[in-house]
């Protein structure tokens, strides 16, 4: 498969969704912590302004308030900078909406260390560890604009609370439309000698990595695993059995994400090789994405 040159947002492709949604039902609602000029729910807000609500910067009472509309029958897309709304508003997100089972859909922006040079106190290395531990929490993490809105429209068929993962930077394209059944990983490439299961932005750097690996006679894989919770534990294990080792890469610490559920999934059921390629135990750093990528062991070479 050959990686598009042509660059996504995915920011603009969850607003553009929203006003979807908002166009189809009367019952969408949406909340930000006063960074609608950045996770792009001004989109909404400008077009539906009576449905739109801005807390300020209270990530706590934006999941509240999240909650409250939920029980008044509406479904609530509730959005800020991953690092506040999975971190600082974790209690309420477990306690109010979680334990509930609330339709909230909480999609979170700027995740991972490609926020840059807004520092490493606005980058998340932690967030699918933190939301996929939630009892009743769907968790995906979309590659691209194509992926991300049918993400955020399915959501709103789904009950109960939702955690989507964007990124800031732009993503190259993987897909020209995204319709995946059920959870079940997307199937890029298919490889004999190992297979490599990612997600989000680390996608486009994976398939870059293709090309050296068959280089060095190396048969590999790649799935995107857009699903992380509920885990498509039998694909998984398919891959397990057939490529006989695993690489799992995320642009998320590997403790706790998503090489972690894999690795949990495989010792239990069909025990194999697993290398996970990620954040080490450490924060992030201030520095432009392609720079943080090399420092963190994350290109294509690695």
């Amino acid at each position: 498969m050959m990686i598009c040159e042509e660059l996504d947002d995915t920011r603009k492709a969850y607003g553009a969704a929203l006003i979807e949604l908002g166009q189809q039902r009367d019952d969408i609602v949406v909340c930000d912590a006063d960074l609608s000029s950045s996770t792009q729910t001004s989109m909404f807000a400008k077009k539906y302004p009576e449905r739109f609500f801005n807390v300020g910067v209270a990530e706590q009472n934006l999941m509240g308030l999240s909650a409250g509309l939920a029980l008044s029958e509406k479904t609530v897309y509730a959005s800020a900078f991953a690092m506040f709304g999975a971190g600082r508003a974790w209690e309420q997100i477990r306690n109010t909406i979680a334990y509930d089972m609330l339709n909230v859909k909480i999609v979170l922006t700027h995740a991972g260390i490609t926020v840059g040079k807004d520092g490493s106190s606005h980058q998340i290395t932690e967030d699918i560890a933190l939301m996929r531990v939630i009892p009743n929490m769907r968790v995906q993490v979309p590659a691209d604009a194509a992926s991300t809105r049918q993400m955020v429209l399915d959501a709103a068929k789904r009950p109960g609370p939702h955690y989507i993962r964007l990124t800031r930077e732009k993503m190259p394209r993987i897909y020209e439309s995204f319709e995946p059944e059920c959870e079940d990983p997307v199937v890029l490439q298919d490889g004999s000698d190992a297979m490599i299961l990612s997600c989000g932005y680390m996608i486009s750097n994976s398939l870059k990595a293709l090309p050296i690996l068959r280089e060095r006679g190396i048969d590999t894989g790649l799935a995107d695993l857009h699903t992380i919770k509920p885990l498509p534990k039998k694909a998984i294990e398919k891959f397990a059995k057939s490529a006989g080792a695993l690489v799992t890469v995320e642009e998320h610490s590997i403790i706790g994400g998503m090489g972690s559920a894999v690795c949990e999934l495989v010792c239990e059921r069909c025990p194999v090789p697993v290398e996970r390629v990620g954040i080490r135990d450490m924060f992030g750093k201030s520095g432009d994405a392609t720079s943080l990528m090399q420092r963190y062991s994350l290109t294509p070479k690695d």
